[in-house]
């Protein structure tokens, strides 16, 4: 296949990388308050991408064509992946990078992996990291933008782990792509653009404001060749190196110095705390779906990650009420559905405030996670659906009690989660790769150090410690622990006859902060259930409820179906909820990879 750059430079302005938090309040459980920080970029038609041997599916034309030279010198997955990573740090910078953390599925033909790079925080803070002097939290931007939310990044550190057990092409050999962007440079997309028009902060870091914008003050032009000599100096030290090059010496001190002196809102990492990042293995959360009379194995990332268990949740809870699928419409998801998917996801956001933190810090309740997915426990949560004809909203969703023994915790407050970008790849050996990586928001903590930014990724904690009762948060800020994440991985496979990993079906995830959940169980639910291709699955119309109003994609829903809902109480929004879904089909001639329309990514393979 070849690779369609004209189809990703030609957007408009982007629209959110992932940015959506509700707040609902006690009195009136539908207001909300929904943060879209990046605009819309609009929609550009993909037939998808059909391909026999491998395939990868990344957010920019540039990346994809890195992983693409990858696999086909004989890289494997995680070979590809870290290519990949590497010229999106330079290409798609408001997302992803050195300077973030990342979750990585991997499937090796026998058994998952879960490789998990998230940030941590700093051995200094303590739970009181984002209160005001008056015990009130601060404001999203305030803690943002500086280096006080600054985590320390754990993606390079995960990738290297990933690769001493899965590569086959040399470390050094996964890293020329991106040098070689870096010095020769690469064309400022539209997207790019649009976010830098956007950002009222970037340019408050002079090194940043040097680099992306002109003498104006106005960011350089779409089409602009960018270079960035000292991101290329950094690859090419960890490239000989390895990932201590990051972690200890002259790159460690620059981070650290940035994060530490900043004038108005100083960090406390240190260089012990880059020193002694670990990334972990954790055991995957997999799980039984049944669509269709077929049975699957879907395996997702378990905590600090809170996707795969509330897409587990809302998947099993509809299951449960509508074992048949209902029928689109048109084309499209019916308001009976929408009903019964959007309580579901109330009843799984709840569950989700209440328990899911790191593991290494809060114990799952009755000390297993999948107590939240069992059958009776799902079964039990759905009863709570009114899904009659012309069923009623449920007042309340509440967390429920999947153990016998309650927790002690306080419900956590939804707050703004911003933007990652997704990487699915398939190599040539039939080994599949899932990850999702970020920065948190856009351009991350606006701190730009030997070319690379910084993440802002402590804002994923709670910033209220503890509820008016004293009872703590479980995902309150501690020192050394790794904030919750809505990042969700996917890999999807058939269920054996004895019950272990059949062949591969789907490879998927998204950006979108808290929506990711939205957008990664829409794309099973459609191409499990209702059997669309991933395309078809992504183009559909994206829609879901953070436990307040249900959300719509803007005009992509009849008015009738916006009325139907208001009929059964629920509070309609629309807006342009932009997901950036990526995904890969395993097919009986090879693969079929979908890149969301509504951003610059695409699919290539032999």
């Amino acid at each position: 296949m070849k690779i369609r750059f004209s189809r990703a430079f030609v957007l408009s302005a982007l629209s959110l990388v992932g940015a959506i938090a509700l707040g609902a309040t006690a009195s009136d459980p539908q207001s909300a308050t929904l943060h879209l920080p990046e605009a819309a970029s609009g929609r550009s038609a993909n037939a998808g991408w059909a391909t026999q041997r491998f395939s990868v599916a990344a957010a920019n034309p540039l990346a994809t064509e890195a992983g693409y030279g990858v696999l086909k010198a004989g890289g494997s997955a995680v070979d590809a992946a870290i290519a990949v990573q590497m010229v999106l740090n330079l290409v798609e910078p408001q997302s992803s990078g050195i300077g973030g953390g990342a979750f990585l599925l991997h499937y090796d033909g026998q058994k998952v992996q879960a490789f998990d790079g998230r940030e941590t925080a700093p051995a200094a803070v303590d739970d009181t990291l984002f209160l005001r002097s008056d015990g009130r939290p601060m404001d999203f931007d305030d803690a943002v933008v500086g280096g006080r939310a600054v985590g320390v990044p754990g993606v390079l550190r995960m990738l290297e782990l990933a690769h001493h057990q899965h590569g086959k092409l040399p470390w050094a050999k996964l890293f020329s792509p991106a040098i070689d962007l870096a010095e020769k440079g690469f064309a400022i997309s539209p997207r790019l653009h649009a976010l830098l028009v956007e950002d009222p902060y970037l340019k408050q870091d002079p090194v940043a404001e040097s680099y992306f914008y002109q003498a104006d003050g106005t960011p350089h032009p779409v089409g602009f060749v960018l270079r960035n000599a000292a991101l290329a100096r950094v690859f090419r030290m960890i490239a000989a190196q390895g990932s201590v090059a990051l972690y200890q010496g002259e790159v460690a001190q620059a981070i650290v110095t940035k994060v530490r002196q900043h004038a108005s809102n100083p960090g406390r990492m240190s260089l012990d705390d880059l020193a002694h990042y670990q990334a972990k293995i954790r055991t995957p959360l997999c799980y039984d779906y049944r669509a269709r009379a077929k049975d699957y194995r879907i395996c997702g990332f378990p905590p600090p990650g809170s996707g795969a268990i509330a897409i587990a949740q809302i998947l099993g809870m509809v299951q449960s009420v509508q074992p048949t699928p209902f029928p689109l419409i048109q084309g499209l998801p019916s308001p009976d559905f929408l009903h019964l998917y959007s309580e579901a996801a109330r009843l799984a956001f709840a569950d989700r405030a209440l328990y899911v933190a790191d593991p290494d810090f809060v114990s799952a309740p009755g000390g297993n996670w999948t107590g939240l997915l069992s059958t009776d426990y799902l079964a039990q949560r759905a009863r709570l659906i009114d899904a009659s004809p012309q069923g009623q909203r449920m007042p309340q969703a509440s967390p429920g009690s999947p153990a016998a023994l309650r927790v002690s915790h306080a419900p956590m407050s939804e707050q703004i989660e911003h933007g990652t970008s997704h990487i699915s790849i398939v190599d040539s050996w039939g080994h599949a790769l899932a990850m999702t990586t970020t920065i948190e928001d856009g351009f991350g903590a606006r701190q730009m150090v030997r070319g690379f930014l910084l993440n802002n990724e402590l804002t994923d904690f709670s910033f209220t410690p503890a509820d008016a009762q004293g009872r703590p948060v479980a995902n309150r800020v501690q020192p050394g622990k790794r904030p919750r994440s809505s990042m969700a991985p996917t890999l999807v496979f058939e269920k054996a006859a004895d019950g272990t990993l059949g062949p591969l079906v789907s490879s998927g995830g998204s950006p979108g902060g808290a929506f990711i959940i939205h957008f990664v169980a829409k794309s099973l639910y459609a191409t499990l259930n209702w059997q669309l291709n991933a395309q078809q699955a992504i183009d559909l119309p994206n829609f879901g409820s953070m436990g307040g109003p249900v959300l719509l994609e803007q005009s992509r829903f009849p008015p009738a179906t916006v009325n139907a809902l208001k009929a059964r109480g629920h509070t309609v929004q629309e807006f342009d909820l932009t997901s950036g879904v990526q995904m890969i089909q395993k097919t009986a001639t090879g693969y079929f990879g979908g890149a969301d329309p509504r951003r610059e990514g695409v699919v290539r393979g032999d």
